[in-house]
């Protein structure tokens, strides 16, 4: 698995034989490989009092990416952390960092996010509009961040995202509402994942869907079919013990489960 290439020494390019690489040249993840998925735990459901551990130990045990929950406590009901909190978790591991937004205001703090370390950061549509996303697009694209775009559950995703489909490296499918961790997932959002990867394959977009919210290995089989190639997984990686046994437990089941539509896809194209 390839890094961010944050910690001193790290290099310039490193590819994994999973089929996701990551160049700190461009610092956007990329899926190389139909067959590759991507875990990213969500560290706000680990042991908050040792981040930093948590963070080297998370990295140790296998995760792909470190998923960061910022909420402000207005646009969604608790306050977690702040850029302060990611560059000082910058310097613990060499991970990718993948910031999820869950702020009323981006782009009020879109470069502080980026200075603090960021490699791909997500904004909310619900606090969006056509003109204020493709700022934030044309802002992390020219710091060379990846570009990420979240749903809430009852949310549809609008056409005017679409237009910058392009330009969209993840699109974060919330099995969740936002809030908390810990929250039970919400299998009504599985069709919206499937809906949303036939309109990415439609139109030609490479654009990654990030499921986030209620995801471990009992459901990430269904989650995978849906399309979701970046799983997002707090409780279900951080409340076990082990916690590479976790991550490799949810990453064997979505492998099956991309692996079976990949076979499906290709007898269909054999028997036309």
């Amino acid at each position: 698995m390839a890094r961010s290439g944050a910690k001193e020494g790290a290099g310039e390019q490193d590819t994994g034989g999973d089929g996701i690489t990551m160049t700190a040249s461009s610092k956007i993840v990329d899926v190389t490989n139909n067959n590759a998925v991507i875990i990213a735990p969500s560290i706000l459901a680990a042991d908050l009092a040792n981040l930093c551990s948590v963070a080297s130990r998370t990295e140790e045990a296998g995760a792909d990416m470190l998923h960061l929950d910022v909420i402000d406590g207005h646009f969604a009901p608790n306050i977690t952390f702040g850029p302060d909190m990611i560059r000082a978790l910058r310097r613990c591991t060499s991970l990718p960092f993948d910031a999820h937004l869950m702020i009323s205001e981006p782009l009020k703090y879109l470069e502080r996010f980026i200075k603090a370390g960021c490699d791909i950061v997500t904004v909310h549509v619900e606090v969006c509009n056509e003109s204020i996303f493709k700022e934030v697009c044309s802002i992390l694209k020219s710091n060379r961040v990846g570009v990420g775009i979240a749903l809430n559950p009852n949310t549809d995703l609008p056409s005017w995202a679409m237009n910058s489909i392009h330009d969209i490296d993840v699109v974060n499918v919330m099995s969740v509402y936002p809030g908390f961790s810990g929250q039970r997932f919400i299998p009504s959002t599985l069709e919206k994942m499937s809906r949303i990867s036939k309109m990415l394959r439609e139109s030609g977009a490479s654009s990654l869907i990030e499921a986030d919210g209620g995801i471990d290995a009992s459901n990430v089989y269904d989650v995978a079919s849906a399309g979701a190639r970046i799983i997002v997984a707090g409780n279900g990686v951080y409340s076990n013990s082990d916690i590479a046994s976790a991550i490799r437990g949810i990453r064997e089941r979505a492998m099956l489960a991309i692996n079976a539509h990949v076979s499906m896809d290709k007898d269909e194209g054999e028997g036309n």
